[in-house]
């Protein structure tokens, strides 16, 4: 390990930021120092530019991949070389609006209907009950299904935060049959080793073969339960807060979001056209 790595590792580690974020940040610095072959130490504002250039021109990458790419540079020439002049002029990309995919129910039961492995589908079903997210899921422990409060403990939430979600009743029955066939220890979902919790990468493709074999067109992640659960909680009647409560976002805005997915709720909403005939007070319609 170089020392400026050593010492970005340890400055993300100081501002508590979390494992996964310093990983994609370390990895993004390293190509980034790979493709000129040089150390970041020698590289300046021109080379940043010619970089991300070729992140998006090249590789084609997404504007939310160039972003990362972006954010991982900052925190090296501004936190940890001191440097941060030298990026001032480099500008965020204007932030793209759009709509999360959602599953109808119809369709959520299809996928789960198609996921042959029990322990798999036993914890895309969490996820979609509880709203999590794929780190939150994987990382759950037999401890934090709260029986008596019927709520889950989530420890390892986006940026470290901690918060309560749902214990569905449904939920609850299924994963007490769970336990008493899988018989987990600390964690709920663990690996075949037991001591460490299930990778996210073999539950992506899980997802992906359930995709498949349901003949669902939408593209389907365990995001995209989560993308569902905040909506038919809201096409339910749920109220916003409490919907931006369980899935834990810091603002409103966020949760917003799934108000402009949910069809219901637009099927729902009336049309001025339609007041314009409806009857006056005493009289006829207008």
């Amino acid at each position: 390990m170089t020392p400026l790595r050593k010492r970005m590792i340890d400055e993300m580690e100081l501002r508590n930021y979390c494992p996964k974020t310093i990983r994609v940040y370390v990895y993004n610095v390293a190509r980034f120092a790979r493709y000129f072959g040089k150390s970041p130490e020698k590289l300046g504002a021109s080379h940043v530019r010619r970089y991300l250039l070729h992140v998006l021109q090249e590789r084609k990458a997404s504007w939310s991949t160039y972003k990362q790419e972006l954010s991982a540079l900052r925190f090296l020439y501004r936190h940890v070389m001191k440097r941060g002049d030298l990026l001032l002029d480099i500008r965020s990309p204007r932030p793209e609006h759009t709509l999360p995919v959602v599953l109808s129910l119809d369709e959520v039961r299809r996928f789960f209907a198609a996921i042959h492995s029990y322990k798999y589908r036993m914890l895309l079903m969490t996820a979609y009950a509880a709203g999590l997210r794929i780190s939150e899921v994987t990382s759950l422990k037999v401890a934090d299904i709260d029986t008596e409060r019927m709520v889950i403990r989530v420890v390892y939430g986006k940026r470290r935060k901690q918060r309560y979600t749902i214990l569905s009743p449904l939920l609850l029955k299924l994963l007490r049959y769970y336990w008493w066939a899988a018989r987990p220890v600390e964690y709920l979902f663990p690996r075949r080793s037991a001591d460490k919790p299930m990778a996210a990468g073999a539950v992506q493709r899980i997802c992906q073969q359930a995709r498949r074999e349901a003949g669902l067109e939408k593209e389907v992640t365990p995001h995209t339960l989560r993308h569902s659960f905040a909506t038919h909680l809201l096409e339910a009647g749920t109220d916003l807060r409490v919907v931006q409560e369980l899935l834990g976002h810091s603002c409103i805005r966020t949760t917003v979001r799934y108000t402009h997915v949910s069809t219901q709720l637009i099927s729902r909403t009336q049309s001025p056209l339609d007041r314009l005939h409806e009857p006056m007070p005493g009289g006829e319609a207008k």
